[in-house]
């Protein structure tokens, strides 16, 4: 069956604003969210994913606001993800206009909170995200990759194939695989790590981290990405979705 291949701008959004660094770092402002939001979805894209950078219990307010904003501008999938923890902060986010809600810390430090979900909500609900860097020499793991927690700065030892895969058995609808090497780089997605990935999980892949050219969103679906996604060459105009979805086309990819 051939798949259509979604194109996702990322909204990191940290105290009710759109950020964007490299690697993470050197976070600069890129506009309101609710506007941005809405931007997008006026220039086709498929879904749009919200990510709390900063997802402290005290911002948990401003977060489920600029959701509800931002929902009742877009008509387009919304995923939202920073700082879930429960089944009842998925919940708070769904009512609050999220479509479906992204996991990371909180399913390395528990991972039957994915199965807690899934039997909740449905699978469909539930993007894990995986922020996976290389690793080498002592730390290294079975196949090079290790899964990373806040925002890349800490190891965890956990082999990313291995762990996307046990997330998928364990009822994850969709993984987000984002490289820490390539996030904010510009430089292309690490492709040799969704290779080593894709082959090992059957739910749909999100190619996230490196984005910079139209090329490299190509290079993403021919490499087997269900979706791939992108932050900051959006936000600063460098790449319009027009201009991506076109390529795609070009190259032979199925997009919307």
């Amino acid at each position: 069956m051939s798949v259509t291949v979604r194109v996702i701008p990322c909204l990191d959004v940290d105290a009710g604003r759109v950020v964007k660094g490299v690697n993470f770092e050197n976070l600069r402002d890129a506009g309101d969210p609710v506007e941005l939001a809405a931007r997008y979805d006026a220039e086709g894209a498929d879904e749009l994913t919200f990510l709390d950078v900063s997802a402290s219990s005290g911002n948990r307010e401003t977060t489920y606001d600029v959701v509800r904003r931002t929902a009742e501008q877009v008509f387009v999938p919304l995923t939202v993800g920073g700082g879930v923890r429960t089944t009842d902060d998925v919940d708070k986010l769904l009512r609050a206009g999220a479509d479906k809600v992204g996991v990371n810390t909180a399913a390395i430090a528990r991972p039957e909170l994915i199965a807690e979900i899934a039997d909740r909500f449905g699978s469909q609900v539930l993007v894990l995200s995986v922020d996976a860097r290389r690793v080498t020499g002592e730390t290294r793991t079975e196949s090079g990759y290790e899964v990373t927690t806040h925002g890349g700065r800490r190891g965890t030892g956990i082999d990313a194939v291995e762990w996307a895969a046990r997330a998928a058995r364990l009822g994850a609808g969709e993984i987000l695989l984002n490289s820490m090497d390539a996030d904010g780089m510009t430089s292309g997605f690490d492709l040799e790590m969704f290779a080593a990935v894709r082959p090992e999980v059957s739910v749909p892949l999100i190619a996230s981290g490196g984005a910079g050219t139209p090329e490299h969103f190509a290079q993403a679906a021919q490499a087997g990405a269900d979706a791939v996604l992108a932050a900051s060459v959006f936000h600063f105009r460098t790449l319009t979705i027009g201009d991506v979805k076109a390529h795609m086309r070009e190259a032979g990819v199925l997009v919307r």
